[in-house]
């Protein structure tokens, strides 16, 4: 359901590769959200909501150390927008912690995090990230 597609590759490998992995957690918790038979998916949320954030804080600190290699001019904008999406992470995490809710609730909490992440990762790369000249 959620897959790299090719209109959101910006030709730089390493940015790329490192996207594609997000849009595999996406698809993770797509698929548990399609797991009618699971009544209780507390344990997988979090372990879903854990490696995404452990891995954006991984790719922004490398999708970061690459403009500074480059001297990108927008690098400060890049910043503020992926301390954000850090932020808003960090508050489906606290949220998800404080409310464990019956399958119904956890489905909504997977799609508000799926309809998040994936609104905001498509708009940043068609829109910021494509903007990131590739090394010369």
């Amino acid at each position: 359901m959620f897959e790299m597609k090719p209109e959101y590759y910006i030709g730089i490998d390493m940015i790329d590769q490192e996207h594609k992995q997000l849009f595999d957690y996406a698809n993770e918790a797509y698929e548990l959200l399609q797991e009618e038979f699971t009544p209780d998916k507390y344990d997988k949320i979090d372990a879903i909501l854990e490696k995404l954030r452990d891995y954006t804080v991984k790719h922004f600190t490398d999708e970061e150390a690459y403009m500074e290699s480059i001297q990108y001019k927008k690098i400060f904008t890049q910043k503020i927008q992926h301390q954000e999406f850090i932020k808003k992470l960090d508050e489906f995490i606290d949220q998800h912690e404080k409310d464990e809710g019956d399958q119904a609730q956890q489905d909504e909490q997977i799609m508000d995090i799926l309809n998040y992440l994936t609104d905001w990762l498509i708009k940043h790369i068609l829109h910021v990230d494509g903007q990131i000249p590739k090394e010369s």
